[in-house]
């Protein structure tokens, strides 16, 4: 989200196997792992100073509370700074970093390729960005990272909007069909049109019912945010009535969408301001209707770089954010060993 800012299996992965024993619940909430892609407009940037990864201790803290998977943003022009090239030495070597550090304390890692549908502004799908090259990329980051022991899914990109919508669907089955040339089973997560609104998504997203996977192992993510627009910058609401429902009824025609076609689903990104505990209330109706439904949620965001974001989850002064009180709630349902909801297909 923040379209705005700073422009061999193991036992850990069987809940992500479809078909499998299930070894243990499946996590409800995670974080998103944010600071990678910061600054976008600065490129190749500088680690450190305009774009962030985990310091030691970051995992550590955040698997001690009970979270067991972080998605992680990265940006395709530091991790590919020319199309069809190969993976950058510096950025690619923080990646490996990363995943070493998660892997030491038992944490899995999704990798988000967080770039919008497009490469340098330009759309996937067009003369300049081919759908091969996006192809090439999800092929590169599978070849790369598909033996790390921390890698638990990868994500194939954060929230595809306006003119990446139309080619959309093909795009995704370039990226699904790069990944399995490589890595046959592990678990791929799909976003959808309309930057993944889990309110519109039913509008746009019936074109990704003919997706393929041969391992029939992918989850659709979809996004969600509370304020008046959806869009998360939550301004002015301090002044607005708030419905404690809100957020239930953006989420609802996902999952309806979910139980009619039988796909599994998560809430891919959903964030929330600290300064009015109005959210809390919402937050805490929602996060009980998906874990009712087996649908976890994402938060937006943890990071150690985000200052006075009012929607970051990272303690402040070792002080616990007001959204972690009810995050934490919902770790895991102990009745949910897959993602939900689970309904025949069609």
């Amino acid at each position: 989200m923040c379209r705005w800012i700073l422009t061999g299996v193991s036992l850990t992965l069987i809940h992500g196997l479809p078909g499998q024993v299930q070894a243990e619940p499946l996590p409800m909430v995670l974080i998103n792992a944010s600071g990678a892609e910061f600054s976008g407009e600065v490129l190749p940037g500088e680690n450190g100073t305009h774009y962030f990864f985990p310091r030691d201790g970051f995992f550590a803290h955040w698997k001690a509370r009970g979270i067991r998977t972080v998605r992680f943003p990265m940006l395709w022009e530091r991790l590919q700074p020319e199309l069809g090239g190969e993976l950058d030495h510096t950025y690619a070597g923080l990646v490996d970093k990363m995943l070493d550090q998660a892997e030491r304390e038992g944490v899995e890692v999704i990798l988000d390729v967080h770039n919008y549908g497009r490469y340098r502004g330009k759309v996937i799908g067009s003369p300049e960005v081919r759908i091969a090259d996006y192809r090439q990329l999800m092929l590169r980051i599978a070849k790369r990272w598909n033996t790390a022991p921390a890698l638990y899914a990868y994500d194939l990109m954060n929230e595809p909007h306006d003119e990446s919508d139309a080619r959309w669907p093909e795009v995704a089955q370039a990226g699904i069909d790069a990944i399995r040339t490589v890595d046959p089973r592990r678990l791929i997560i799909v976003e959808g049109r309309s930057w993944s609104s889990a309110a519109r998504w039913p509008q746009f997203n019936d074109g990704l019912l003919a997706l393929n996977d041969p391992a029939d192992n992918l989850v659709f993510s979809a996004h969600l945010y509370m304020d008046e627009d959806g869009g998360g910058e939550y301004r002015k609401t301090r002044d607005m009535r708030i419905d404690p429902d809100v957020a239930v009824k953006r989420v609802r025609p996902f999952i309806q969408w979910l139980k009619q076609h039988g796909r599994r689903g998560q809430i891919g990104e959903m964030g929330f301001p600290d300064d009015d505990p109005r959210w809390l209330e919402a937050t805490d109706r929602l996060l009980g209707y998906l874990r009712r439904h087996c649908v976890p949620l994402v938060y937006w965001s943890a990071g150690e770089f985000w200052g006075d974001y009012k929607l970051a989850v990272e303690p402040r002064n070792g002080r616990d954010r007001p959204q972690w009180q009810v995050l934490s709630k919902y770790l895991e349902a102990p009745q949910c060993t897959d993602y939900g909801p689970a309904a025949p297909r069609n």
